[in-house]
């Protein structure tokens, strides 16, 4: 499942150039956020979620790149 249907705590898997990731949703952000000097900026019509990567690294992603891990 990718999308908008996402919540905090949610498991997620993603491909990024680093290879396959995995990690929890934080937060759902419907407006304008910043994470490591990478500013978002999301809707409630396009939202985007910041995520913590099992590396332990946080970044924001758009939901088209997210699918809830198995």
């Amino acid at each position: 499942m990718a999308g908008k249907d996402l919540k905090a705590g949610d498991a997620v898997e993603w491909d990024s150039s680093g290879g396959h990731s995995k990690g929890k949703v934080v937060r759902k952000i419907t407006g304008e956020a910043k994470v490591k000097g990478h500013v978002a900026k999301a809707s409630k019509e396009e939202p985007q979620y910041v995520v913590k990567s099992e590396k332990g690294g946080e970044a924001i992603h758009k939901p088209g790149s997210l699918k809830k891990a198995k």
